[in-house]
């Protein structure tokens, strides 16, 4: 059974890497929102991810799923372990969600400046969050035999993933801001742009920080995939830089979208097989071998999963296609 169970690892994988890569931007353009500026230029960056940022978070809930149908006791101590954590992202998203829709329904100033605020703290939260729950995974949690979360809140801040929680902002400002500069025109692409190679610059430097660290004290493997894996992000936040300062904003946007996805991929080659690395007592790790479903269930599911997907990326395609045009930050429209 252990290809079905390596299967469903890289699915999962896949799944996450989709929503970083996706839900990413949408975050990153929160971060900037508050810092846009004009009003014109706020309501365009909502009207850019206006048509998608739904769709996109449709990843980050398969990814869950997924990973309840294929390894539920990792979704258990996960989710359970990480409760407030996780409960401070939901309610980020909610504000994000709710922000975007209601914001532009009252014209009244602190109408709207509330709802900003709510939107940058409704980006911000989660984004750390999910940068700090990763680096708590490449340290290791403290589990008991059971594989239950034994640890505090306070044993979640240790300072690789506060790094890592860092690491993820200036990963997620540099690819919202890059999205800014492909979708927009004249002083808001400028704008993205500028923004762009500031976050670019720190994205570089956090993230070879975050690489170093756990190839140095966390590693349990080989190092030969996360190395390469953390290489070749390095190496695309570099081309994304360098396209962005010549204005070829397509290329910069999609060299980051494979930054992204190589550092999903450097986080998975850091793990495997484990998804909740024990800290201190090995045998207690919850693993792709020891956690997984029945091979019945995860063979029914991985057809599912397989009649699925094509569906979700047509759809996800599709939607970008119609929707990807250069917007002005013109006074006339409004996004939410």
């Amino acid at each position: 059974m252990s290809g079905l169970q390596i299967a469903w690892f890289l699915l999962v994988g896949v799944l996450l890497c989709g929503y970083a890569v996706l839900d990413g931007f949408d975050l990153g353009v929160g971060l900037w929102h508050l810092l846009a500026p004009s009003e014109a230029q706020r309501r365009a960056l909502l009207k850019i991810i206006g048509p998608v940022w739904d769709g996109n978070e449709v990843w980050l809930l398969a990814g869950g799923g997924a990973l309840f149908a294929a390894f539920p006791p990792v979704y258990a101590t996960v989710f359970s372990g990480l409760y407030l954590p996780l409960l401070l992202v939901v309610l980020g998203l909610i504000f994000r969600a709710v922000a975007i829709e209601v914001r532009g329904q009252i014209a009244a100033p602190s109408w709207r400046r509330a709802w900003d605020a709510a939107f940058a703290l409704g980006s911000a939260l989660p984004t750390v969050l999910f940068g700090v729950a990763v680096g708590n995974l490449v340290c290791g949690l403290e589990l008991d035999s059971a594989g239950n979360y034994a640890g505090g809140l306070l044993g979640l801040l240790g300072a690789f993933p506060l790094l890592a929680g860092l690491s993820t902002v200036a990963m997620f400002a540099t690819h919202g801001a890059l999205l800014v500069a492909a979708r927009s025109r004249g002083e808001l692409a400028g704008w993205a742009r500028q923004r762009a190679a500031a976050a670019a610059a720190a994205y570089a430097i956090l993230a070879a920080g975050t690489a170093g660290w756990s190839l140095a004290a966390h590693q349990r493997g080989s190092a030969l995939l996360p190395g390469l894996a953390a290489a070749v992000a390095l190496g695309a936040i570099g081309v994304a830089r360098a396209w962005s300062r010549r204005r070829a904003d397509g290329r910069a946007f999609v060299a980051s979208c494979l930054a992204i996805a190589a550092q999903v991929g450097a986080v998975g080659a850091t793990l495997y097989p484990d998804l909740v690395p024990a800290r201190g007592d090995p045998a207690s790790s919850l693993t792709i071998f020891n956690a997984s479903s029945s091979a019945t269930t995860l063979t029914v599911m991985f057809v599912v999963a397989l009649l699925g997907m094509p569906l979700v990326v047509g759809y996800t395609v599709f939607v970008y296609r119609v929707f990807w045009e250069r917007i002005d930050a013109g006074p006339e429209g409004d996004a939410g």
